[in-house]
């Protein structure tokens, strides 16, 4: 398969993410899950991020049950210009109320690791996340699901040592977790932020400060019930009406500008939606929009 290097500008730029930059927006591979039907289009969609700058595909095996994982597999190849990011701590329920469960335990990381493997056709990923528990919006461990971060992060150290991952990332952590670990090597957080989330404003200070990548998931809020819709906000809409450009482009290009260690990995399957989100990255939000946006945040995430 021929390689599909980026031949086009970076995205909103680039930054670090484990040893590779990387265009700031990527994309993130969740919503493929709807298109089980459409496998095709799956693959066309993704084929298309690639031609449009995108060299971060964010993925897990719980995303439509492997769906997303094959279909990556089918659009990259072998391309190592590509960085694959997919997550452990879930695993996809078939007969649940919904489609994913929590994997906690230090196996069941190393299981999941080895099915994405597969899915993926690869022998080696270069960014795995361990998605905890720690903080909402979403899952509660309970039972043998509560794991402590040090038997985790062992056998995820012992997994890159093995050269089956490259990098390791957290996801809905705590401050004082990332700070119990740091000294493991971190390459990237993921926690649910946007502009009207900044809950996390500590944790993104922390990885500013050491180089580490910060990729928020829901940048554009309203993915949780109580969670409000950026593009829903009235100063957004009326900013994106100033500027000739859609609230979600602003909501997008705020987290662009509040850091230069952001990476997004917002997710579509419309072509023109890829290529609005794709957009964003071009987006300068005056400095008077930027204050009158960072005022904007809830109190706190919902549990």
């Amino acid at each position: 398969m021929p390689s599909l290097t980026r031949t086009v500008p970076a995205p909103g730029g680039t930054y670090t993410l484990g040893q590779k930059d990387v265009a700031r927006i990527g994309y993130g591979a969740l919503q493929l899950r709807k298109l089980e039907s459409e496998p095709g289009k799956a693959e066309a969609i993704l084929r298309r991020a690639l031609e449009l700058g995108v060299d971060h595909i964010d993925t897990a095996e719980f995303y439509g049950n492997g769906f997303a994982n094959r279909m990556i597999r089918k659009a990259v190849g072998g391309d190592c210009e590509i960085l694959i990011a997919t997550k452990v701590g879930a695993d996809p329920e078939t007969n649940g109320k919904i489609p994913v469960k929590l994997a906690q335990r230090p196996e069941q990381l190393r299981a999941t690791v080895e099915r994405n493997l597969a899915g993926l056709g690869v022998e080696r990923i270069a960014l795995v996340n361990l998605r905890r528990a720690d903080v909402g919006p979403g899952f509660q461990a309970e039972g043998d699901q509560v794991v402590g971060i040090d038997d985790q992060m062992a056998e995820m150290i012992a997994m890159r040592t093995e050269g089956k991952i490259g990098n390791i990332g957290l996801s809905a952590v705590t401050l004082q977790t990332i700070e119990r670990v740091l000294s493991a090597g971190i390459a990237c957080i993921q926690n649910a932020y946007s502009l009207v989330a900044q809950e996390f404003e500590d944790l993104l200070a922390v990885c500013l400060e050491h180089g580490i990548a910060w990729v928020p998931f829901y940048p554009l809020g309203g993915a949780m019930p109580g969670l409000p819709k950026v593009t829903d906000q009235p100063k957004v809409i009326e900013i994106s009406k100033q500027l000739g450009i859609t609230p979600s482009q602003v909501g997008l290009a705020w987290l662009l500008q509040h850091s230069p260690n952001t990476l997004l990995i917002p997710g579509t399957t419309d072509y023109a939606h890829l290529q609005e989100n794709l957009a964003a990255g071009s987006v300068v939000l005056t400095p008077e929009a930027v204050s009158e946006l960072n005022g904007m945040a809830v109190p706190s995430l919902p549990s």
